[in-house]
């Protein structure tokens, strides 16, 4: 970071709409989401941790990226709820670059661990019985410590190069959050490394795990056309379903917002409020919908939790 920056110097984030009533309107609908968000996650945390019967290496991932989930709205939203109520939308440069680093790194976990889930099924559905052997405890902990250390350290790579960049004035930024991508253009000096580091990085980053999810696919689809019971390729695809579902709403949005040039345009901000809010609102809900093993698991909780209150009572 350049000596002579003032501790004064901010950015101003536009947000999402400049009328005042949209923006209370904004304001109780992203409170809700982030609420919901919230409690959703927390509750498949709570799930999986009290219920022996989901202590398996599927729903050791799931808890942790219902985990990161939290992490990862906890990053933006607070800060766009706070906006919207206020009359200066402004962020300091160091606030700003430190929101740029953990939505860097929280969008890098994301997308490692939902990779580390993709092999966890082509293990589970093509290797069945040496699943308990492979998918070991120690191997699931280090594949989730692997994604956290992998993402935090591409993202410090990036931010370490940010801190070099200069900004000459208190200049506006078309979006409701920091990201890397939206400070290049505002930049005096010149970003072309900073642009090739990102652009290298999230290719790096999206091809390696794409790669991953995609031949891990590629084998579980083989190995289900080859079940000849229809039963079994329904359940065994089931198993997958979700995290397809997952997959697409994550990387179809993250991908193409850092690959596409910024240009402020209404695209970007609906992008990122795909994979930075939306996903980590849905993702409870996908990985509990169509999931009988889930279902009955809260199921249980609610009724132990009733039970509770009216021992309380009594």
């Amino acid at each position: 970071m350049r000596e002579n920056r003032s501790d004064g110097e901010q950015f101003i984030l536009l947000g999402l709409s400049a009328d005042p009533h949209v923006q209370v309107l904004l304001f109780f609908l992203f409170l809700i989401i982030y609420l919901l968000t919230l409690l959703g996650n927390l509750l498949i945390i709570l799930v999986i941790h009290t219920n022996s019967n989901l202590h398996t290496p599927m729903y050791f991932f799931l808890s942790h990226l219902s985990f990161q989930d939290l992490f990862y709205s906890s990053v933006t939203v607070p800060k766009l709820l706070e906006n919207l109520l206020s009359q200066r939308k402004a962020i300091s440069v160091e606030g700003c670059l430190v929101q740029v680093f953990f939505v860097f790194a929280t969008t890098g976990i994301e997308a490692c661990l939902l990779s580390v889930m993709a092999y966890d099924r082509y293990a589970a559905i093509c290797h069945p019985l040496l699943y308990g052997q492979v998918m070991n405890k120690q191997l699931c902990e280090r594949l989730v410590w692997g994604s956290w250390v992998v993402a935090f350290l591409d993202a410090l790579v990036n931010i370490l190069l940010a801190l070099n960049m200069d900004f000459c004035e208190v200049q506006t930024i078309h979006h409701y959050s920091c990201e890397l991508p939206s400070l290049f253009p505002l930049s005096c000096s010149d970003v072309s490394t900073n642009s090739a580091v990102l652009l290298c990085s999230a290719l790096l980053h999206a091809i390696g795990t794409c790669l991953l999810i995609f031949f891990s696919y590629v084998r579980i689809l083989t190995t289900i056309l080859s079940i000849s019971s229809t039963t079994g390729r329904s359940k065994a695809f089931s198993t997958c379903s979700s995290h397809l579902t997952a997959v697409t709403l994550f990387y179809g949005s993250a991908i193409v917002r850092y690959l596409m040039p910024t240009s402020g345009s209404p695209l970007e901000l609906i992008l990122s409020i795909q994979y930075s809010v939306i996903t980590p609102l849905v993702n409870p809900l996908i990985y509990s919908w169509k999931n009988k093993e889930m279902k009955e698991a809260l199921r249980r909780m609610m009724i132990k939790y009733l039970q509770c209150l009216g021992a309380e009572e009594i």
